[in-house]
């Protein structure tokens, strides 16, 4: 509760780096809430994490993101 709006992506922004030190090590990921917009910007908020933490291009990022889908370490209702 505030003056300013804070959402999901921007807390996993705050902790990128201990949040891909978690996926990296096998962490699994799950989005709750509203597939229209809350889930698609996670989504490319943890590309862009992955990205910067992992080191990675973009296209690198979100070819892991797809590998975490198809292994079914992350999920979205």
């Amino acid at each position: 509760d505030g003056a300013a709006k804070v959402y999901v992506q921007d807390r996993m922004r705050e902790a990128g780096p201990e949040l891909w030190a978690w996926l990296k090590d096998g962490a699994h990921f799950y989005v709750c809430g509203d597939a229209k917009r809350m889930a698609r910007d996670v989504e490319e908020a943890l590309v862009e994490i992955s990205a910067k933490a992992g080191q990675m291009s973009d296209a690198a990022a979100k070819d892991f993101i797809a590998e975490l889908k198809a292994t079914g370490r992350y999920q979205a209702d």
